[in-house]
C-alpha cells in the first residue's frame, strides 16, 4: 500500500518524508525538531512529558464528618463544675474549620463541584493556598514514633504507610513525569477554586523548581508570576564538590492582576543588613550604613550596658530596641526547627511557623481563608489559627492527620489560656464514598455483581489468599484460616458475625479471619469470647485504604491491621460522669522477627513490632539473639484518646445532589458526629497520659459516651458505653 503523502502546505523535502517513513517502519520515536515541521508551533514556550494533560478529576464525593473538636477541654476547680478558661478565650461561631483525610485530588475535586464550595463563596473564597508537596524524591519520610515506658528514650521507626510510600517514593521516584502529571492535575483545580485576588505559594527545592515554574507559567499565566522566594533556613551541610545547600524555593503566583498583598517588616536578618557590625572596645554594636543612626545606636548600647551591668552582644540590641526595620525582601530567613523547640512535632518535612508567618500574614488579612493540601505536621493549621485565619487542610497520610489534630487541639488550648478567641475544626473524610467510587465507578462496562467479585479478588490478592466457592460468608483461605470480606459500605455487623460463626460451626471451621473496612460499635471483646466458647478462633483485621492503589497489591505491600478493643468504665458522682480508661488491646503484627533475626549483624539491635508488642531484638558478639519487651503494659500502646459524653446527639449529615431537582438535598448517613469534649495525648515534650477524665455534668437519666482511642501508630478505635445516671 503506497504511503499517504504529506499535505503540502508542510513545506517537507522528500528527505524529510522519506526519513519519517523509514522511522514509522521501523518503529522508532521522531526527533524532536518534526514536532515543529508537522504540528502548530505553541504560543509560548511549552513544558512537555509523558502522559502531560490538562483534563482534571470532576468527581464529586459527600465529605464525611469524623469527630468535631468545638472545646479545647474542661477541668474541675474548687469542687465546682466549670471550664478554667471560662473567663479567658471563647469559641467563635460560624464558619468551622476543616481537616481532612485523604487523596487529595479527589479532595479539590469535592471541593470545587461540591456542596462545600457555597460555603467557601459565604467565606469571600479562598484567599492563600500554600503547599509544600514532597519534592525530595530521595528524603526519608519515616519519623519516630515515641515508646512512653522506655527509660532511655528509644523509639520505634515508623515508615509511611504503602500509600505514602507509593506517592513520595515511587510516584516521585519514577521520574519527573510522573511527578509533573501528578502535581499538574492538582494545580489546576487549586487555581479553580482561588478567589479573583488569591495567590498561591509552592514550596519546592533545586530537584523541581525549574520545571515547576514552566508548570505554573501555564496554569496561572507567566504574567501571574509575582516573587521566587528564597526560604533561607541556616543548615549548612559539608560540602567538597558544590557549594553546601542553604535554601528552598517558594514560588509565589496569583489568579489575576488583582491580588491580597501586604508590606510586611523584615526580621533580624534584614536588620543586620542595613547596620554594619563592629566593634568598639570589645562590645558589639550595629553601624547605620548610611550613618545618621550611629550616635543614637551608641548611646542606647551603653545605657542599656550600665542597666544590665554587662556588656552587649548583636542580639540585645535587635530585641530590646524599638528598630523600625526594612521592608521584607524575597529572601525570606526561618531557622529549621529545632529538637528542642516548642512546636517542634516529630514530622520529618516540618516547616518552622515563622516562615508561614511571612507568607500568611503578607497574603491574606484576617479572617480570610487558607488552605494546604498537603498538610503534614499541620504548620500552617497552627500558624494560620494563631493569625486568626480560617483554614481547609488535607493530607493523604493519616499519622499527619493525627499529628496536626493533636497539634491543633494544643494550639486551641494555649489561645483560651491566653484570653485569645479560638475556632472549632471538624475532622473530615471521603470514607465509604471514595470506596464505593473506586469499585463501582472505576470500570462502568461491568455489572455491579462483576465489580464487587472483582474487588473481593483484589483483597484476597493483597491479604495472600485464594478464592474459594461454595459458601455464604465465606470468599476465600489463606492457610488454615477461612477469610469473610466485610460490606464495602456498611460497617461488620454483629448479625453477619453470628451468621458466620453459625456456617463455622455447620462446616466445622475453627480458624476465621474477618476482613472489614469498619466494624459495629460494642462488638468486641464480647464477640470473640461468644465464637471462642463455640470453638472458633475469630480474627478482625482492618482492610487498609492502601488496597485501592493496585500498585501497592501486586507489590504485595499491603498490611492489614488487627482490630484493637478498649475497656473502659464511667465513675458516677451524684450527677456528675468520669470516664476511667482501663485496657486497650492490640494485635498488631508490622514486622517479620525471624527474618529480621536472621539479618541482624552481631553486636546491632533493632526494634519491631510484633504479636502487639514493641519489641527490641540484639544480637550479641557471638551471634545469639535476644529480645526485649518495650511496651511494659497496655498504656503504652495510647497516644491520645478522646470522650464524647453525649454521644448520638448530633446526626452526621450530608449533602446529595437531586437527580430529579438538581438540587442538594440534606440526607442523614445514619452516623453520628463525634464531639470531642475531652482529651488526653502526649506530645514531644510531655509523655505523661491521664487516664481518668475531668467530671462532666450530665442532666438526662441516661447517656452514650463515646471513647476514641488513637495508638501511637495513628490508628483509630472508639468504643460506646451506654451509662445510666439515676
Amino acid at each position: 500500500m503506497k504511503p499517504l503523502s504529506p499535505p503540502p502546505f508542510l513545506g517537507l523535502s522528500d528527505r524529510q518524508r522519506s526519513e519519517i517513513e523509514q522511522y514509522l517502519k521501523q518503529d522508532r520515536p521522531l526527533p524532536d525538531y518534526y514536532r515543529f515541521l508537522l504540528f502548530n508551533k505553541p504560543s509560548q514556550v511549552e513544558l512537555l512529558w509523558d502522559g502531560k494533560s490538562r483534563k482534571t478529576t470532576d468527581v464529586i464525593l459527600p465529605f464525611q464528618t469524623i469527630e468535631q473538636i468545638d472545646e479545647p477541654r474542661t477541668e474541675l476547680t474548687s469542687g465546682t463544675l466549670h471550664s478554667v478558661f471560662d473567663l479567658h478565650g471563647r469559641q467563635l461561631k460560624g464558619w468551622t474549620n476543616k481537616l481532612i483525610w485523604g487523596d487529595n485530588k479527589y479532595i479539590l475535586s469535592s471541593l470545587k463541584n461540591g456542596p462545600l464550595r457555597d460555603q467557601i463563596k459565604e467565606q469571600g473564597g479562598i484567599k492563600l493556598i500554600y503547599i509544600d508537596p514532597p519534592f525530595d524524591v530521595g528524603a526519608d519520610f519515616s519519623m519516630e514514633v515515641s515508646i512512653p515506658s522506655e527509660e532511655n528514650n528509644k523509639s520505634y521507626v515508623k515508615e509511611p504507610n504503602v500509600l505514602e510510600q507509593l506517592a513520595y517514593r515511587d510516584t516521585w521516584g519514577k521520574g519527573q513525569d510522573s511527578f509533573l502529571c501528578m502535581i499538574y492535575e492538582r494545580l489546576i483545580l487549586m487555581r479553580d477554586l482561588l478567589s479573583d485576588d488569591g495567590s498561591i505559594y509552592v514550596h519546592c527545592d533545586w530537584r523541581m523548581n525549574s520545571l515547576l515554574r514552566l508548570a505554573m507559567d501555564e496554569i496561572f499565566g507567566k504574567e501571574n508570576f509575582r516573587n521566587e522566594i528564597v526560604w533561607r533556613y541556616g543548615k549548612m551541610a559539608n560540602a567538597e564538590q558544590n557549594f553546601p545547600s542553604n535554601h528552598d524555593t517558594i514560588l509565589r503566583f496569583t489568579k489575576s492582576n488583582v491580588c491580597c498583598f501586604n508590606l510586611i517588616k523584615g526580621d533580624e536578618s534584614e536588620y543586620k543588613e542595613r547596620y554594619k557590625r563592629y566593634l568598639e572596645n570589645n562590645k558589639v554594636y550595629y553601624k547605620s550604613v548610611k550613618g545618621s543612626k550611629d550616635k543614637l545606636i551608641y548611646d542606647r548600647c551603653r545605657k542599656l550596658e550600665r542597666e544590665l551591668k554587662r556588656p552587649l552582644i548583636g542580639t540585645d540590641i535587635l530585641f530590646d530596641f524599638d528598630v523600625e526595620f526594612k521592608i521584607q525582601s524575597d529572601v525570606f530567613y526561618a531557622p529549621i526547627v529545632k529538637g528542642n523547640a516548642k512546636e517542634k512535632t516529630g514530622y520529618p518535612t516540618q516547616k518552622p511557623e515563622k516562615l508561614l508567618q511571612k507568607i500568611i500574614l503578607s497574603s491574606s488579612n484576617e479572617e480570610d481563608l487558607v488552605c494546604d493540601f498537603f498538610v503534614g505536621s499541620g504548620t500552617t493549621a497552627a500558624t494560620c489559627e494563631k493569625l486568626n485565619r480560617k483554614w481547609i487542610c488535607a493530607d493523604l497520610g493519616k499519622f499527619a492527620i493525627h499529628t496536626t489534630r493533636k497539634r491543633m487541639i494544643g494550639v486551641q488550648r494555649e489561645l483560651k489560656e491566653n484570653g485569645k478567641d479560638y475556632r472549632p475544626f471538624e475532622v473530615l473524610n471521603l470514607g465509604r464514598y471514595q470506596r464505593a467510587y473506586f469499585i463501582y465507578n472505576s470500570n462502568p462496562s461491568n455489572r455491579k455483581e462483576e465489580k464487587e467479585r472483582n474487588f473481593e479478588k483484589l483483597i484476597l490478592q493483597a491479604y495472600k489468599a485464594f478464592e474459594v466457592k461454595g459458601f455464604k460468608t465465606f470468599q476465600g483461605k489463606k492457610d488454615s484460616r477461612f477469610i469473610s470480606i466485610g460490606p464495602v459500605n456498611h460497617p461488620v455487623s454483629r448479625l453477619q458475625i453470628e451468621e458466620i460463626i453459625l456456617e463455622s460451626i455447620d462446616n466445622r471451621i475453627t480458624k476465621v479471619d474477618i476482613l472489614g473496612f469498619e466494624y459495629e460499635m460494642g462488638l468486641f471483646p464480647s464477640i470473640r469470647e461468644e465464637a471462642t466458647k463455640s470453638g472458633i478462633d475469630l480474627q478482625f483485621k482492618y482492610i487498609p485504604s492502601e488496597i485501592f492503589d493496585k500498585r501497592a497489591v501486586e507489590r504485595g505491600d499491603v498490611k492489614f491491621y488487627d482490630v484493637s478493643y478498649i475497656e473502659a468504665k464511667p465513675i458516677i458522682n451524684g450527677n456528675t460522669l468520669s470516664i476511667e480508661l482501663t485496657d486497650f488491646a492490640t494485635f498488631h503484627n508490622l514486622d517479620n522477627s525471624e527474618k529480621i533475626k536472621e539479618k541482624l549483624k552481631k553486636g546491632k539491635d533493632q526494634i519491631i513490632v510484633t504479636n502487639g508488642n514493641v519489641i527490641r531484638i540484639s544480637k550479641d558478639k557471638s551471634g545469639i539473639n535476644n529480645q526485649e519487651i518495650l511496651t511494659k503494659k497496655w498504656s503504652d500502646w495510647v497516644d491520645y484518646w478522646s470522650v464524647d459524653f453525649d454521644f448520638q446527639s448530633r446526626k452526621e449529615i450530608i449533602k446529595i445532589k437531586s437527580e430529579i431537582t438538581n438540587e442538594w438535598e440534606e440526607k442523614w448517613t445514619g452516623d453520628y458526629i463525634f464531639d470531642n469534649e475531652w482529651q488526653s495525648f502526649r506530645t514531644k515534650s510531655n509523655r505523661v497520659l491521664e487516664l481518668v477524665t475531668t467530671p462532666k455534668e450530665i442532666s438526662d437519666s441516661k447517656t452514650k459516651v463515646a471513647i476514641k482511642v488513637v495508638d501511637i501508630f495513628g490508628n483509630d478505635t472508639m468504643k460506646v458505653l451506654y451509662v445510666k445516671m439515676r
